[in-house]
């Protein structure tokens, strides 16, 4: 079942629409026109209790104004770019910046501002919507005019598929991804590092300062960064022996998936022990960037107008890998004139009952809180 409502409107005046998907087994998912954003996705726990699991606003007009992407499609570059600069065939060009010296996200208006068209929705495979965005040459400092669609479906298997497909018409980089936060106990229950993470990942690339990449690609054995097995996130956050973990005021790190890029294959699981909800993730893409929230302050209300702070959601960012145009041993994130640039990312909802018990560790006491 699909149904549309406008819940605000730009400063412009154009209508903000929300599409709302339900599937047959009651789970529902909301995505907004703006910014093609996963606003909200109610599901069901194993004792029966309904609950949002994705942080976010309860208004479009927080959406506008906010800057903490819940739920967005981030493009044209998800992460960062270091000096917001890069060379293609010979030219060099200057994007704009709005992280320090560097651009990340996009920029200062990246597609989590824009207004997205709802192209149709259909329930054929579940139900589904598609939102277009056209992206002028020159937008942001990107070369191309670039043409891009995302769509959402929800199937009857509990999975939301994420499907991107995009065009452009001179040689470009992008790197589009979902800035969904998880919290599979509830988007107002607080603490999201509870949970425990498996991400298939032998390697990692570390951050200077600015969290840009040096380029290395790390060994996670021996490190709080080896989720080769699951493990509760809270456990080792802290690690004051780890200096990535400082630099990245906890986890904002891109970790080197396993399998070939362009294959949907399985490549993490989130695991709520308090909600026994899981969440799979699989995708096509070369790297997960694992975000424990660091920069949520406890000053923004968000749903139920909880205060949230940081480690409050967890984002699996699926993606190519930070400052690639700047590295050229990193996947490439060029796409020509006359290529199709195609991803698909699924997260796949079960209950604990659905997979090994080997695969939930116990629960570790609570992690003392940090300010962001």
């Amino acid at each position: 079942m699909i149904s549309r409502s406008v819940i605000g409107r730009m400063p412009s005046g154009a209508e903000i629409i929300e599409c709302r998907l339900v599937n047959a087994r009651a789970t529902e998912a909301a995505v907004l026109t703006l910014g093609a954003t996963l606003r909200a996705l109610l599901v069901d726990a194993a004792d029966g209790r309904r609950e949002d699991v994705v942080l976010g606003f309860e208004t479009a007009a927080e959406y506008l104004h906010g800057k903490d992407y819940f739920g967005a499609t981030i493009g044209r570059y998800a992460n960062r770019i270091a000096n917001g600069r890069f060379s293609l065939h010979g030219r060099q060009y200057q994007l704009s910046l709005n992280d320090g010296p560097n651009s990340e996200h996009g920029g200062l208006e990246g597609f989590d501002r824009r207004l997205w068209t709802l192209e149709g929705t259909e329930s054929a495979g579940g139900a589904a919507v598609s939102l277009a965005l056209s992206s002028a040459d020159g937008d942001q400092g990107y070369p191309g005019e670039l043409a891009v669609q995302v769509t959402y479906t929800l199937t009857d298997q509990d999975e939301l598929r994420i499907d991107y497909r995009a065009v452009s018409t001179a040689a470009t980089v992008l790197n589009l991804t979902n800035h969904t936060y998880w919290n599979l106990a509830g988007a107002a229950a607080g603490d999201a590092l509870a949970a425990s993470l498996y991400v298939a990942a032998d390697a990692y690339t570390p951050i200077d300062g600015q969290r840009i990449p040096t380029g290395e690609l790390r060994a996670v054995a021996g490190t709080p960064f080896d989720f080769r097995a699951p493990h509760v996130i809270a456990a080792r956050i802290r690690d004051g022996s780890e200096p990535q973990l400082a630099l990245g005021g906890g986890y904002d790190h891109n970790f080197v998936l396993r399998g070939a890029s362009g294959t949907l294959r399985t490549v993490a699981r989130l695991a709520d022990l308090r909600s026994q909800r899981t969440l799979e993730l699989l995708t096509t893409e070369p790297g997960l960037q694992v975000y424990s929230g660091n920069f949520l302050s406890g000053t923004v209300p968000g749903k139920g107008r909880r205060l949230y702070r940081q480690g409050d959601g967890i984002c699996l960012e699926t993606q190519h890998f930070p400052d690639s145009p700047n590295q050229p041993h990193f996947p490439s994130t060029v796409l020509e004139p006359g290529q199709v640039w195609c991803s698909t990312t699924v997260y796949r909802l079960m209950s604990h009952s659905d997979i090994a018990e080997s695969d939930l560790p116990s629960p570790v006491p609570a992690r003392a809180r940090q300010s962001a």
